[in-house]
């Protein structure tokens, strides 16, 4: 006696909470217009990202520079463009007979295109054609004035001897160099 008033109440049920579900769904929805929409600020935004790059880039149809980077972001709109090397960058720079006279590693790295001036950041390693590494935590390299500098701590190793020193500044072959503030030269016994 009470099985069709059962049926009857489930049949209800069943309809009013699709009812309410229905008006949950489509009642609070706003359309296209009604969402507001924040404009993109492209100078904080990168025009190009990158990842496992390596690159030849050429000045006047020859190859000067070869780069190799985990991760690469362009940033071409910012109020002055840029390139960025958050996980690190290794640059070797070739010479006209396309042998490598510098070689630079660091931990991050930003190259400010308008300028030409690289900031390179975190145990940078630059080696040049004898093979004398420099060591320091920030060093700048200017490309269009052909210098390579830095006020940080310096550590230069050759062959007989480590120089250290606070801040330096050289050609961009690492051949000629002035340390501004010498602190040491320690002789080094050369390999056997």
């Amino acid at each position: 006696m009470y099985k069709p008033h059962i049926k009857y109440n489930i049949k209800c049920l069943t309809i009013v909470l699709g009812a309410v579900v229905l008006c949950f769904c489509t009642g609070c929805k706003k359309t296209d217009s009604e969402i507001p929409v924040k404009p993109i600020d492209r100078t904080k935004l990168p025009r190009m990202y990158a990842e496992n790059v390596t690159t030849l880039i050429s000045d006047s149809g020859i190859t000067r520079y070869r780069i190799t980077t985990p991760v690469w972001y362009i940033y071409d709109k910012s109020s002055e463009p840029y390139w960025a090397f958050p996980k690190g960058v290794h640059l070797q720079r070739f010479d006209p007979s396309f042998h490598v006279d510098a070689e630079i590693t660091c931990k991050k790295a930003y190259y400010y295109q308008v300028r030409q001036l690289w900031r390179l950041d975190g145990k940078v390693r630059m080696i040049n054609l004898q093979g004398d590494m420099f060591e320091s935590e920030q060093v700048y390299w200017n490309q269009r004035d052909q210098k390579i500098y830095s006020d940080s701590l310096i550590k230069i190793t050759q062959r007989t001897k480590i120089i250290t020193g606070l801040g330096f500044e050289s050609n961009q072959t690492l051949t000629q160099y002035a340390i501004k503030k010498p602190q040491g030269i320690i002789p080094v016994s050369p390999a056997m």
